[in-house]
């Protein structure tokens, strides 16, 4: 008897995203490293933890396709693209990337209204709440680093900027402790 409750094209674009969200650590992890390497500690604590939350993304996705019978598959990921020259380019690719993410996530969501995989639409909505989260903490950063004065920001004013990402609380719950209601 067949248990997979997903269609293949569901469980397809299912698997898609998990592999996207596993090349957004990488991301995260590459801009991390950047950043780090760039004395900005403060800023590379904050994309190292973005790394992890995406890979927990990817686990939650992993395990709501096996809750439904499916079979996730683990597949290639590109490798992150050149390092960026400014801070400024770096803020820009966390924003255009959780855009490109959420785009992903409209697609899912689309495919379950489609189909009537009234459970997966569900499941969806978290990812919707939490994208809106995203672009508006991708956002915050092009915005705190212009007010700094971006790319001939002083030295004191990324000191501060640095040091006001460092002290953000990092609240990245594991994915199988997290809700639909819990937006991380």
């Amino acid at each position: 008897m067949e248990t997979n409750r997903l269609s293949k094209e569901m469980e397809d674009i299912l698997i898609s995203q998990m592999t996207k969200e596993a090349e957004a650590s990488q991301i995260y992890l590459a801009l991390g490293v950047w950043a780090d390497d760039q004395g900005y500690g403060g800023i590379a604590n904050f994309l190292y933890r973005h790394a992890q939350e995406e890979r927990n993304h990817m686990t939650k996705i992993m395990g709501y396709i096996l809750e439904r019978g499916g079979r996730p598959r683990i597949q290639a990921i590109a490798a992150p693209p050149a390092d960026p020259q400014t801070l400024t380019e770096c803020f820009n690719r966390v924003f255009k990337h959780e855009v490109d993410n959420t785009e992903a996530i409209y697609r899912i969501v689309n495919l379950a209204m489609e189909q009537k995989d009234w459970a997966t639409w569900n499941f969806a909505q978290w990812f919707v709440k939490e994208q809106i989260e995203e672009e508006k903490l991708a956002l915050e950063l092009i915005d705190k680093l212009k007010i700094a004065g971006g790319d001939r920001a002083s030295d004191e004013s990324l000191f501060a900027l640095d040091s006001s990402l460092e002290q953000m609380p990092d609240d990245v719950p594991l994915a199988r402790e997290s809700t639909a209601d819990d937006p991380k």
